[in-house]
Parts: C-alpha cells; sequence; structure tokens
C-alpha cells in the first residue's frame, strides 16, 4: 500500500511523531467522555437527550474558539519557523484575548436563557428540565477552558505536543472522578445526576488551566508572556491576523451552526433519535481522534516550512499527508465498525435509542475515509493561510448543499430517519470532489511572514 500511494516510511513516521502525542490526548479525552456519557446514560434517555442539547449550544462558541486559535496557530507556526520570537509573542496574546471576547456572549446567554437554549430542540419537559440543569454550570467550563486551548494551541504550535498530553490526563482524570462522585452521589458526596457531570467538568477545567499556568510559567517558552503585556501587539498584526480568522471563525460557528441545526431536524423524529445521536456521536468521536492529530501535523509540518519560505517542501508535504490520512482513515474506519457492537450495549437506554445509535455508528464507519478526505484538505488549505477556501468548503458548502437536502428530506418527504441521514452524509462525496479541487489550485503554499514582514 505504501508503494501504491508512493510514500517513504521517514515521511509517515514524521508525521506520527508530531500527531500521536496529540491523538493521544484527545483519545483520552474521548475515552473519558464517553465514560461520562455511559455514567450520564444510566440515568436514561431523558437525561442523554437533554445533555445532549446543551452540548449542541455548548459547542458553537468552542467551534468558534478553533477557528481564531487556528488562525493564530498559523502565524505563531510560521514565526516559530522564521525564529521571530516577539512576533511569536504577539501572536499568542492575540489567541488570548480573541477567545474570550468569543467565549463572553455564549456565557451570558447560558446563565440567563438555559430553558429556551434546550427548548429549541424539543418540547419534551423532562428533556428541557435536564438539559437546562447542565447547562446553566456546564457553560461557565468556559472561563477556565479559553486559557487553557490557547496555552495549549501554541504550545503544538512550537512542537511542544507531550506537555499538553500529560496535562489533559490529569484533567481528564479528575473529570471521571468527580463525575463519579456528583452523578450517582457516592462516597457521601450529593447525588445531582446531570448537574453533577456539568460541575465535575468545571472542576477538572479549572484544575486544567492551574497546571498549564504553572507550566507556562516554569517552562521558557518562546510565547511565554507577561499579562501586563498581553494588550502589546502590533496593529498591523492585530489586521492580518484577523483577516485570517475572520474566515475561520465563521466558518467553524457557521459550520457548527450547520450541525445543531441537522440535530434540530433529526430531532423531529423523538427523544430516542436525540439520545441514539447523542451516543453515536460519543462513540465515533474516539476515533475522530485521528483528525486532530492531523491538524496538529500538518500545523507543523505544512506551516513552519512555509514561514522558513521552503514552499516546495510545504507543498511535497501536504500532498503526502492526504496519502497518511487515507491509510490511518482506512485502519480508524475498521475499529469504528467493529466498536458498533460493543459500545451501545453500556447504556440503560431504551433498546430503539440503542439500535439507532448503533446502525449511525456503522454509516459513519463506512464514510470515515471520506470525511477525513475532506478535514484534511480543510487542514492544509488552513495551514497555508488560504482560509476563504475554508469557508467556502466547509461553512457554505454545509448551509448551501447539505442544510437544504435534509431539511426538505426531513420536513417535505415520509422517509425514515435513516434514509434522511444517510442522504445528508452522502453530500460528503461532492464535497470531496469540491475540496480536493480548491488544494489544486494551491492557494495555500504560502510564507505568510515574508508577506507581512513589516509588521512591527
Amino acid at each position: 500500500m505504501l508503494k501504491l500511494l508512493k510514500l517513504d516510511k521517514k515521511f509517515i513516521t514524521k508525521v506520527l511523531v508530531v500527531a500521536v502525542p496529540f491523538m493521544l490526548q484527545q483519545l483520552i479525552t474521548s475515552s473519558v467522555n464517553l465514560l461520562d456519557s455511559v455514567m450520564v446514560g444510566q440515568l436514561g434517555d431523558a437525561a442523554v437527550a437533554g445533555v445532549a442539547a446543551a452540548n449542541r449550544f455548548y459547542m458553537i462558541a468552542t467551534f468558534g474558539i478553533f477557528g481564531v486559535t487556528g488562525a493564530a496557530s498559523i502565524f505563531i507556526a510560521q514565526y516559530f519557523g522564521k525564529k521571530d520570537d516577539e512576533h511569536v509573542k504577539q501572536s499568542y496574546r492575540y489567541s488570548v484575548l480573541a477567545t474570550y471576547a468569543i467565549i463572553a456572549p455564549f456565557v451570558i446567554l447560558g446563565l440567563i436563557m438555559p430553558r429556551s437554549i434546550i427548548g429549541f430542540f424539543t418540547k419534551d419537559a423532562d428533556v428541557i428540565r435536564s438539559g437546562a440543569a447542565y447547562l446553566q454550570f456546564a457553560i461557565l467550563t468556559y472561563i477556565p477552558l479559553g486559557l487553557s486551548m490557547a496555552i495549549g494551541n501554541a504550545m503544538r504550535s512550537v512542537g511542544e505536543t507531550k506537555l499538553p498530553l500529560y496535562i489533559s490526563i490529569v484533567a481528564i482524570a479528575t473529570n471521571a472522578i468527580f463525575n463519579y462522585l456528583l452523578i450517582f452521589g457516592t462516597f457521601g458526596f450529593p447525588k445531582w445526576g446531570v448537574m453533577g457531570a456539568a460541575i465535575a467538568t468545571l472542576i477538572a477545567r479549572l484544575v486544567e488551566m492551574g497546571i498549564y499556568m504553572v507550566v507556562v510559567r516554569k517552562k521558557h517558552f518562546v510565547f511565554n508572556t507577561r499579562y501586563r503585556d498581553m494588550l502589546h501587539i502590533s496593529k498591523k498584526l492585530v489586521e492580518s491576523i484577523t483577516i485570517k480568522a475572520l474566515p475561520l471563525v465563521t466558518n467553524e460557528i457557521l459550520w457548527y451552526g450547520g450541525i445543531v441545526t441537522l440535530f434540530k431536524f433529526y430531532s423531529v423524529k423523538g427523544t430516542e433519535v436525540m439520545a441514539g445521536l447523542s451516543i453515536a456521536s460519543t462513540i465515533s468521536d474516539v476515533f475522530f481522534v485521528l483528525m486532530g492529530g492531523m491538524a496538529v501535523a500538518t500545523t507543523v509540518i505544512v506551516s513552519q516550512p512555509l514561514g522558513a519560505n521552503h514552499l516546495d517542501e510545504a507543498r511535497s508535504n501536504g500532498y503526502n499527508l492526504l496519502k497518511v490520512s487515507f491509510l490511518l482513515a482506512l485502519f480508524f474506519g475498521v475499529l469504528m465498525f467493529i466498536s458498533s457492537f460493543i459500545f451501545p450495549q453500556f447504556y440503560a437506554i431504551s433498546e430503539s435509542s440503542r439500535v439507532f445509535a448503533t446502525n449511525i455508528i456503522r454509516i459513519q464507519s463506512v464514510m470515515f475515509v471520506i470525511y477525513m478526505s475532506n478535514a484534511q484538505c480543510y487542514f492544509i488549505l488552513r495551514a497555508g493561510g488560504d482560509t476563504k477556501s475554508t469557508l467556502y468548503m466547509d461553512a457554505v458548502f454545509m448551509w448551501v448543499v447539505n442544510i437544504p437536502v435534509v431539511g426538505a428530506a426531513t420536513y417535505l418527504t415520509a422517509w425514515s430517519v435513516y434514509g434522511i441521514y444517510m442522504l445528508g452524509q452522502s453530500t460528503d462525496l461532492l464535497k470531496l470532489v469540491f475540496a480536493y479541487g480548491l488544494v489544486r489550485k494551491e492557494k495555500w503554499v504560502k510564507n505568510l511572514t515574508h508577506a507581512h514582514e513589516q509588521l512591527v
């Protein structure tokens, strides 16, 4: 297979050295999220559906943060490749400030109108009650999470992938322990159910942020900056990053907003479908860690050569990463299919919810190579700062193609939820053709630091 794809083993090793630590970090996170989901799953369909609805709102801002830190990481990585320490620091400061600008409105809305937010997805009183109880505490986790994400992203952008992994392990273990204590009221702790799950996550995020702050003070990272200098960012750099960040942030928020809308469409089919989709998503996330690992690998293996003005090397690396992601996606897709026979059995939910979750996982496993190929095209475009193309292939495609197709099938036909879901997933094949075409235009083969070397 390696010969067929003309891949060098040394290149694969280089990719895995960068990608695997972050994949392990996300695997641990996803595995504990799966454990958390199983714990909440012991509370029944309404609890699972309520938490799922709350998380749909919660994740909109998370994807917005991905967008702004993703844009900042392009500049951090390229300036790091250029050995321009001052602009590495300024790019990091930008990521922190912009992250909290995104977080603020979501925290306010989550605190003042949690029942209305959950009510957007369902009219089931039990689901609304469970979801609102969870959201009012879960939304507070953004306050520590924002700083942790900015620091962790900066570490990975300069090639430090192990420390975020270790910190994540501690935070996740904390989350798992307090979930067990506060959901079920063990060892004398209060039995708070879904609210306990949210409080456990808040405690874990505070621990995570505390460790990151200590590590940053002790280690001499290039991006390390004093808090009193946090506002010291060149106006031209702010403008340059914002130009790249706006399409990414817009894309991430609109794309996940599309996911929320799709969830709304599917929820029309009942609480069992909401619960089943939530379970399938949590289980499949264990395998989607590949995307996170390849995102980090692409930032390092494409962005850093671009910053050093090694354009031919970056171009070659980009196309080789598409091949590596294809091979890894085949392997992960098989594992995902196998998992469908095991993990749904752990939930204390209705049989219809369990069967639906199982079948959704199997559909996703068959489509996994397509998902990963689209994601890798996105990472390559982003690594070179071609954020307009990422907006077109992700958010624009979602709202112009995917949303209308699924919406029409939901409200204008009598199709089953399986038929509607498979129709929606099939649009990813068309998306792949479009995405690969954008990569082939090679607008991403660009040295951003060279273009902005007059920044002060």
